[in-house]
């Protein structure tokens, strides 16, 4: 279905208040402006930033909005024959190969993970969302393989899973944060999959494999 005018308008207004506000908080710092300052630059009210962000962090954190559920959509579209794991490892390979700035791969990053580096409510909400992919992947693993409220696979299964893009994306934000290239960084992450592949057992390896 084409966009509306008015949902078209209320994306652009959105985009735009979230692009001023981060321009803000990577001049001044998260805890030094206020909510009004930015509604101010964005010559619009208080109000209407809180309809578009219902809290602060939400304005500097936008763009991870699609991050809980990328796992869990690697795993929904995997190909016949192919496992959880395999489909996650294959679609992380892939957007890191890529130098996605999905996963930080881009100029500038250094500067936004200072941001958050002085600001301990967005920390906190990083390790809440690190949680949330975890709960995600979980209940699409249980779903996917028809396994019953008290089976401890998928569990067991989608923590390692999510396992594997923390430690992923944790080494790709130490490396980046010092300024350097994306490309690199890529390069070595992708390594590092590989040696991560090799420390997962057969039992998740071949977990929830999509028949064909």
């Amino acid at each position: 279905m084409a966009e509306g005018l008015r949902e078209r308008k209320k994306r652009q207004t959105k985009q735009r208040i979230s692009d001023i506000a981060t321009g803000l908080f990577l001049e001044h710092g998260f805890v030094t402006v206020t909510v009004a300052e930015v509604a101010e630059a964005a010559d619009v009210s208080v109000n209407t930033v809180y309809n578009y962000f219902p809290a602060k962090e939400d304005l500097f954190l936008d763009r991870l909005d699609g991050v809980t559920m990328r796992l869990a959509r690697m795993i929904r579209g995997r190909d016949a024959g192919e496992s959880a794991a395999a489909a996650v490892l294959r679609g992380m390979r892939q957007d890191i190969g890529a130098v996605s700035p999905a996963y930080g791969l881009m100029e500038g990053f250094d500067a936004f993970m200072n941001v958050i580096e002085h600001a301990p409510t967005l920390k906190a909400r990083l390790f809440y969302l690190q949680q949330e992919v975890q709960d995600a992947v979980v209940a699409t693993l249980r779903e996917e393989a028809g396994a019953p409220a008290d089976d401890p696979l998928p569990l067991l299964v989608g923590g390692q899973l999510a396992w594997i893009e923390n430690t992923v994306v944790g080494y790709i934000t130490r490396e980046m944060t010092p300024g350097r290239k994306a490309t690199t960084v890529s390069r070595e992450a992708l390594v590092l999959l590989d040696e991560i592949e090799d420390l997962l057992s057969d039992r998740v390896l071949t977990y929830a494999v999509r028949g064909s």
